[in-house]
């Protein structure tokens, strides 16, 4: 069969084929580009319906959604910073995973170590007391996330008092014998960072005098540290004319 000349298209239909791709082209170009768009962090299930979840073993359905939670910021095309999810929500799933799970230690370490770690003050205190809270639901088993605030509350936020209310509540609430004594003694050097030497100094003191540090080595160094509080508290009092 003879193929038809193109010349032999009626110009109409040229015209309109044309029209029709070029339509098409600018269709596309105008056209935006599919984005990725982050998934909002829903509100954790009821206590109730996790337990029921559960099927009366809570601790895989703990560690199921402990990893579900950490993988949220990482969405099919998309990486949400932890500075954007919802706080609130965040808190609740820790609490939720901790109900599953209390000899859990994963949820204090994502709240001090992951999601404290944000360049927002308001969230990083919402963390902090978080762990605060939840410490002292079960303080000897909690107490390295209270340390590890009461180091934050110092160092990052720069609210010596907070962190001196962490390491009060430590010293006293975390007792057990398997608690190391350093936990029981920042409060100590926090005074001292206040310059409240004599308070630091009596307290040492009194630790020194309980027996209750048997190691020679740290005897030492807390006697080197108690000598140094009582040259400091000295030069910090007013000479006499």
């Amino acid at each position: 069969m003879k193929q038809r000349p193109f010349t032999s298209v009626p110009r109409p239909v040229v015209a309109l084929a044309v029209l029709a791709l070029a339509t098409q082209v600018v269709f596309a170009v105008l056209q935006p580009r599919l984005q990725a768009r982050a998934e909002q962090l829903p509100a954790p299930p009821s206590a109730p319906v996790l337990r029921a979840m559960s099927l009366g073993d809570p601790i895989p359905l703990a560690q199921l959604w402990t990893l579900w939670l950490q993988a949220f910021d990482n969405q099919p095309g998309i990486s949400i910073p932890f500075l954007d999810l919802d706080y609130g929500k965040v808190e609740a799933w820790l609490q939720r995973i901790l109900q599953l799970d209390p000899h859990g230690q994963y949820p204090l370490m994502m709240a001090s170590q992951l999601y404290a770690q944000v360049p927002d003050e308001r969230k990083q205190r919402q963390m902090l007391d978080f762990v605060h809270r939840e410490f002292l639901g079960d303080p000897n088993r909690r107490w390295p996330w209270m340390a590890h605030a009461a180091i934050m509350a110092r160092h990052r936020l720069n609210d010596l008092p907070l962190a001196l209310s962490f390491a009060r509540d430590l010293a006293a609430h975390a007792t057990a014998p398997n608690v190391p004594h350093w936990a029981g003694q920042m409060q100590i050097f926090l005074y001292e960072d206040m310059g409240e030497y004599e308070t630091a100094r009596v307290l040492l003191g009194g630790l020194l005098d309980s027996g209750a540090v048997q190691d020679p080595h740290e005897i030492h160094f807390l006697i080197e540290r108690l000598n140094k509080l009582k040259e400091a508290e000295k030069s910090s009092q007013p000479s006499e004319n």
